[in-house]
């Protein structure tokens, strides 16, 4: 399994709009062969404590995880998928960041 990472910086003015349109990609992305689940988080830059809950002006920090059953289906997705579906959010310019990265399990340890 891999995880394909998403982590977006959404102004506070566009993070409703962002918000909506995200839950609606997510369940558009699970259709996709091999992206079996995702988690939707609120991220924070300090390692040190749990993050704030949303302000309702403030800048939003999320990080979006999606499980990927292998590399075949995660490259069909970079191959077919990508391009359309990365540009297909609402208009927002400078509003919104994202960095993307791939994660693969080395090895689990369980207490």
């Amino acid at each position: 399994m891999l995880l394909y990472e998403v982590n977006l910086t959404v102004d506070g003015e566009t993070a409703p709009r962002y918000s909506s349109w995200l839950r609606e990609h997510i369940r558009e992305m699970l259709g996709l062969d091999g992206f079996e689940a995702a988690v939707w988080y609120t991220t924070s830059d300090d390692g040190d404590t749990a993050p704030a809950p949303d302000e309702p002006t403030g800048e939003r920090a999320w990080t979006v995880q999606y499980q990927v059953r292998d590399r075949d289906a995660l490259q069909a997705y970079f191959d077919e998928h990508a391009d359309e579906l990365q540009e297909a959010g609402p208009e927002h310019g400078d509003h919104v960041a994202a960095d993307r990265r791939v994660l693969e399990q080395k090895r689990l340890f369980q207490g």
